[in-house]
């Protein structure tokens, strides 16, 4: 594996260390220690990392090549007797010379695990602690329960001097344990975008005033990499937030562009190319979107939309892990990565207009559901222009109204509403649209009809659900 910086290997040996953590069953604390002495080279700062995870492996460290010089580092390793300790020099070209073990010490029947990597670079501490920061904000976004993090940094030996700053995933707007990875993720985003990329310690009330203006949407996708048990998955959560208009002053990092973010295997990382091939190749107008344009800063995409509305923001995460899944070997599929993806973000566009009414209608729908007041007028006016007393009473008890005592508007408003749930019912599912007439009076025995209908719709859909 080549790393282009030091600062990439350090982000590395931090994600790393949050893996371990994660699978651990235990409270973990994942700690990351930067301290400059002034005996040593003002320019120089020591990194110490460590964690109390399990699955330490020295294969991670051996790999690794730099593009850019850098110090040596240590490496502590503990198993079920002793605790190991390694030399790792950074400039060595061959893999197999780059770890020398030194002496280990015992642990005298103690009963504790972890990982501690300690190196030194030629670097400024303002800007390391400001990288470490953000890589901490993302990573709160996957609100795992057992792992507490600490960015401590000590300019000195003066104890005065000291700096700790806590992330803690459940510090604000907590879950259960039982929850499960996904309902984590969207919780997770959803503080980040309340707090504007987890930089403030709760929610902007200048742009949030409540819950409400959040609409949430997930989809998941898998796929088996054989007739084996291990899978594929990927997890797509998307949030439309609704800015106030009070709050167009308030400084957001990245304005009304998507800030698009990617997670492998439970720890931030660069957005692959596959996945900006997926973002671009999705049929977006479908739901109402126009794609502008896509472009990386930070490991992140920025996607710039053509026609967002004003004080309308759209946050993406992208979360691709591999768990074992059992599948029924009959239905195993292989799908790519970039197909992976884009499946899994039209479930979580299908979700939120699933859930949401009027969000991510298709251009087709808006234009459509523009001919909605003057059709309701005119039919409302052959109701009640009607001399036929038995066909207007007929028509009000389809329409769930009361057949005396009731105004033309309250009419014209009733017909509008079901025009537009028809129109946004068939844009939601356009396919079932084509093969099932949707009535806009129903009576009873049609509500029956429909009844027996979903019925066989649900047990359609679970007999051939798309398991892959």
């Amino acid at each position: 594996m080549i790393i282009a910086s030091v600062r990439d290997l350090c982000l590395q040996l931090i994600s790393s260390a949050f893996q371990r953590c994660h699978a651990s069953e235990d409270l973990c604390r994942l700690s990351v220690i930067l301290k400059r002495s002034p005996q040593s080279d003002p320019h120089s700062v020591l990194i110490s990392v460590s964690d109390t995870g399990v699955g330490s492996c020295l294969e991670e460290f051996g790999g690794v090549k730099l593009r850019k010089e850098a110090f040596g580092a240590q490496i502590w390793g503990i198993d079920y007797d002793e605790i190991y300790h390694y030399q790792f020099n950074l400039k060595e070209n061959v893999s197999a010379r780059r770890l020398t073990r030194l002496p280990s010490n015992p642990k005298n029947g103690l009963k504790f695990s972890g990982t501690e990597v300690c190196l030194s670079i030629i670097e400024s501490i303002d800007v390391l602690v400001a990288e470490f920061s953000r890589f901490f904000q993302k990573i709160l976004i996957l609100k795992i329960p057992n792992v507490a993090i600490e960015l401590v940094v000590e300019h000195g030996d003066d104890p005065g001097s000291r700096y700790v700053n806590v992330f803690l995933a459940n510090e604000w707007n907590p879950l259960p344990i039982s929850a499960s990875n996904l309902e984590r993720l969207k919780s997770g985003l959803e503080d980040y975008v309340f707090k504007h990329g987890n930089t403030l310690s709760t929610k902007c009330e200048l742009c949030f005033s409540s819950w409400e203006h959040l609409k949430v949407g997930s989809g998941v996708a898998c796929c088996t990499e054989s007739h084996k048990y291990s899978g594929s998955v990927m997890e797509a959560v998307i949030v439309i937030s609704e800015i106030s208009e009070v709050a167009s002053t308030c400084l957001r990092t990245h304005g009304l562009k998507t800030e698009v973010l990617y997670f492998k295997d439970f720890s931030p990382c660069p957005i692959p190319q596959s996945s900006l091939k997926a973002l671009t190749s999705i049929d977006w107008k479908s739901y109402g979107l126009s794609f502008g344009s896509v472009v990386v800063q930070g490991g992140f995409a920025l996607v710039e939309w053509e026609n967002l509305p004003p004080y309308v923001q759209i946050d993406i995460v992208l979360h691709h892990y591999h768990e074992q899944i059992t599948i029924p070997s009959g239905r195993l599929k292989t799908r790519r990565d970039q197909n992976l993806i884009k499946k899994a973000i039209r479930l979580a566009l299908d979700d939120l207009k699933d859930n949401f009414a009027g969000v991510l209608l298709s251009a087709q729908a808006l234009k459509i559901g523009s001919y909605a007041p003057d059709l309701a007028k005119t039919i409302s006016s052959l109701i009640l222009s009607s001399n036929d007393s038995e066909f207007r009473k007929e028509c009000f008890s389809f329409l769930g109204l009361p057949s005396q005592g009731i105004g033309g508007e309250v009419v014209e408003d009733c017909i509008k509403e079901r025009l537009i749930t028809v129109v946004e019912m068939n844009d939601r599912d356009p396919q079932r649209s084509k093969e099932i007439p949707t009535f806009l009076f129903e009576d009873d025995h049609m509500q029956d009809s429909g009844s027996q209908d979903e019925e066989f719709e649900v047990e359609g859909a679970f007999s051939s659900m798309d398991i892959c």
